[in-house]
Order: C-alpha cells, then structure tokens, then sequence
C-alpha cells in the first residue's frame, strides 16, 4: 500500500529508496505491536527525525558514507530524547542520504514522502490490529487504577513493591527496555501471584486459622445460672 501510494506521487525510484525502512517498520507495527517500539508516535516521531537528520548531515558532508554514519547517529540521539526509538528511523536517515539522485532535487520537500509512507503504513497498522482484535496504540492504564477506587495505597503495594522500587530497579538497569511501564509491571505482579500460588499450593485458611479464639481476660458472667463465660466484644 505504502509502495503504491509513493510511486504514484513520486515516482517508483524514490519509493525503492525509502522501502526497505517501511518494510523494517511494518515488522514492528503488525508483528509486536504492543511493543514500546512499534507506537504512533514511535514511527511517525521516528520518520519526522531521520529526515531531520539527514538534512542535517547532507549539505555538510554530502551524499556519503560518511554522511549516512552521521545522519543516523544524530537520528539515534533525537529519537532518545524524544522519547521515539524506533529502529527503521535509523535506516531511513541512511537511505535518504544516500538517495541522491532521486531524494537531493527535493530539498526539504523530502519530507512529504517520508512522512507519506509512514502515515500510510500506521493508518493499515491502526485497521490491522484493531480488526484482529489487539487493541492498538497501547493503552498506557496504570494497574493500579484499574482495581483501586480510593485515595489509599492498593494493598499489593503495601505488601509488595511499589512505583518507586520499580522506577529504582529500571535505573539500576541503565538499558532501554522495550516494553511499556506499565506492562512490565503487570508481569511482575502476575509473577508474583503465580509463585506465591505455587509456594502455598491448595491450603485453603480453613485449614490454617484458629477456630476457637479466646480472649486475653475473660470475664465471669454475674448470672450464677449461666454456666458459660462470656467475653467483651
């Protein structure tokens, strides 16, 4: 679809140039679409700044390799503070670049094309998903909103890790990981619930708690008749 729509526009030489990152993409959005790196703003950002970045890079270095290396390392850097990884980025810095012949007559109106492809390939990706039943983009739902409706702390949080223990350990990892916050989350929470299933087997609380519980003073009732104790409470 993507292919079709480019070379009708701007002829099938461009579009071989800027195909291979659309196919890189396509990966991503119908494959593992509940991935961090396959959401709307991880493509289109993604696209939006490769482009930047090869302007960038061309009119200092021209169309070279060496060029291409620099367009895809500032590629990296933008996508990373803007929050928009998305592998194919990189590879369509490279091939903008080293398009030359088809990509340098249209000066920054290079980015009609770039920006074509990737809102055609996210419009399938939107219908695709959706009709095959996998809700996309993500639903970015904090676990905890889903079960508590008070102001107090979910009891899972009061037993177990918090918000900030997990913000803690992701910092210790000082990696990229390509799952969303919250669906990590709910892993390891689900984690716990199945090993702490496992661990404590079928034992029911029947089977472990006190049935008859007796308090610490008992108090004689004043009926001489009654003939049991009573107890506060």
């Amino acid at each position: 679809m993507t292919a079709l729509v480019c070379q009708y526009f701007y002829g099938l030489e461009l579009t071989l140039h800027l195909v291979g990152p659309v196919g890189a993409s396509a990966v991503l959005l119908f494959a593992v679409s509940t991935g961090a790196l396959a959401q709307p703003w991880s493509i289109v950002g993604s696209y939006f700044v490769a482009t930047v970045a090869a302007l960038i890079a061309v009119p200092l270095l021209g169309h070279s390799f060496l060029s291409a290396s620099v367009a895809v390392g500032l590629a990296i850097g933008g996508m990373c503070v803007l929050r928009c990884l998305h592998p194919p980025g990189g590879a369509m810095a490279l091939c903008v670049v080293l398009s030359q012949a088809d990509s340098a007559p249209l000066g920054l109106s290079v980015f009609y094309p770039v920006m074509l492809n990737a809102g055609i390939l996210l419009g399938c990706a939107l219908v695709f998903n959706n009709l095959t039943r996998v809700r996309y983009p993500k639903a970015h739902v904090h676990p905890a909103a889903e079960i508590n409706r008070t102001r107090d702390i979910p009891p899972f949080e009061r037993v177990s890790f918090n918000s900030d223990d997990l913000d803690a350990a992701l910092a210790d990892i000082e990696e990229f990981v390509d799952v969303t916050r919250e669906d990590l989350e709910r892993i390891i929470r689900s984690t716990e619930k199945h090993a702490l299933r496992r661990m404590m087997g079928d034992i029911q609380a029947s089977e472990i708690m006190s049935k008859n519980v007796l308090p610490e003073n008992p108090v004689r009732s004043a009926d001489p008749n009654a003939g049991t104790n009573r107890y506060p409470g």
